[in-house]
């Protein structure tokens, strides 16, 4: 038995969700989040600091979709999950994924960092969406 990684199908996950993240924390959540994290709005970051940014998140990005997508071909070896729907594939590999993994960490932001509740579903909500948009291209490409 070998690994088999659509790199391709990677890639594009990489891609789609750099520019969820965009959208989620620029024009849906970005004035939101910016005030929870004591974000001082009226500062724009310099070209070097966007540019490590956007770098720091590529990087994190193609590390979540790598990693999840050997997570996600290392079930295919389990005895029966050939019959499991490709829906339930992406709804069990992603919410178990997210529960296991995102939610204990951004709950621990709340309970030992002193962040908002708010903050905690803002950014819990693009981890769990973040799962779901690569489980869905990972399965189904």
């Amino acid at each position: 038995m070998e690994f088999q990684i659509n790199y391709i199908a990677v890639l594009v996950a990489v891609i789609v969700n750099f520019m969820l993240g965009f959208i989620w924390y620029t024009p849906l959540f970005g004035k939101v989040w910016a005030r929870e994290m004591r974000m001082d709005t009226s500062v724009t970051p310099t070209r070097g600091q966007m540019a490590k940014g956007l770098i720091t998140t590529l990087i994190g990005n193609f590390l979540l979709v790598y990693v999840f997508a050997h997570n996600l071909e290392a079930w295919t070896f389990v005895p029966d999950m050939n019959e499991m729907p490709r829906s339930g594939t992406i709804l069990n590999s992603a919410i178990f994924t997210w529960l296991g993994f995102f939610v204990p960490v951004d709950i621990n932001s709340v309970a030992w960092e002193g962040r908002s509740w708010k903050l905690f579903f803002i950014n819990t909500g693009y981890h769990l969406l973040t799962l779901l948009v690569s489980a869905t291209i990972l399965t189904l490409w």
